[in-house]
């Protein structure tokens, strides 16, 4: 279920915070930002211990060729609350993103980007609402970044993939994001599919609002975004569609459009045999031919694609043992 921060009656405060959160768990990527990385752990340390939660900050240096190594090293030996993870090399935010999770202890695990443009005074904002949420996804409504080379795009992709996936959200860019264990914890990612997060994260049934947060300009390092990345959002969209609607089921895609190219490749050269036996006309340099025979041979492998593809998604939930479905809770359960 989705809702926007709009729909909400009232601000909850963090001083009410759910007796399930214990401990928080800050993920942060970062990329050559030596330049952000001082002022960046000031502003964490200013906000997360009026929390009055236990906390862990797990920088991922993804690859970074400057100084950024080093600083996160001095970080760790002087703040008992950082943990650093230094990458072998540049794999990518989402890759960064999943070497986080996969260490993060918290109940609650929330994302940001390192380069200061967004604030960590947003972090009780985003708590307030985990309660009530599985996921609270930050909105960056006054964004500060070029309009044509960054604004624009992101507009536009925010509506497809909302229009896509069904998850309607207005910025599916905004790194910063409050998850609760269990949804991220369940989750695989690859590609850019980080972004994608909420969308892929629907399809276990988790609730989902946004929140207004605060946008600063990017001061000082160099983005690490460009128009470039659009094609990227662009093929991870069509996997999140098709994880979404036919991962259990992926003959449903391949059936229809195998059985569509076949009925019509059968149908045409139906038609010329037809042309052929009633009136004796030649056949055999016609384009049309080709084409019905072209559509048939495509018909039928798509329908091969369909079921070596239910034979791996068979193998693939069987052998892990992986189930098709996902349980929130359980009630009424005698103890053994």
């Amino acid at each position: 279920m989705q809702h926007s921060d709009s729909e909400l009656k009232e601000e909850k405060n963090i001083t009410n915070k759910p007796a399930w959160l214990k401990k928080l768990s800050i993920v942060i990527p970062l990329y050559n930002e030596e330049e952000n990385i001082e002022e960046l752990h000031r502003r964490l340390t200013d906000v997360l211990p009026s929390l009055g939660l236990d906390y862990e900050l797990i920088y991922v240096d993804d690859g970074s060729t400057d100084k950024t190594p080093l600083l996160l090293n001095t970080l760790s030996l002087s703040d008992p609350h950082v943990i650093v993870l230094i990458l072998r090399r540049n794999f990518g935010q989402t890759a960064a993103f999943a070497a986080g999770f996969d260490l993060a202890q918290g109940d609650v695990i929330i994302t940001m980007d390192g380069d200061l443009q967004n604030d960590p005074a947003d972090i009780p904002k985003l708590l307030a609402h985990i309660n009530d949420f599985d996921l609270v996804s930050g909105w960056r409504k006054e964004r500060k970044d070029p309009y044509f080379s960054r604004r624009l795009p992101s507009m536009a992709a925010n509506l497809l993939i909302s229009r896509v996936t069904g998850v309607r959200l207005h910025d599916y860019g905004c790194s910063l994001k409050a998850y609760r264990r269990e949804v991220i914890k369940s989750l695989r990612l690859y590609g850019e599919m980080h972004r994608f997060i909420p969308a892929v994260a629907s399809w276990y049934g988790v609730s989902v609002t946004e929140v207004e947060t605060t946008h600063h300009p990017r001061l000082r390092g160099k983005s690490k975004y460009g128009i470039s990345r659009t094609v990227k959002v662009m093929l991870d969209l069509i996997t999140v569609k098709f994880l979404q609607s036919f991962s259990t089921k992926p003959i449903q895609f391949f059936g229809p459009l195998g059985l569509g190219c076949g009925f019509i490749g059968f149908a045409l050269s139906l038609y010329l045999t037809f042309r052929k036996l009633l009136f004796g006309e030649s056949i055999g340099g016609r384009p049309l031919l080709l084409l019905s025979i072209l559509l048939i041979i495509v018909g039928i492998q798509l329908i091969g694609m369909g079921l070596i593809s239910e034979m791996l998604v068979r193998v693939y939930h069987e052998s892990q043992r992986k189930p098709i479905y996902v349980i929130k809770e359980i009630l009424g359960q005698k103890e053994k």
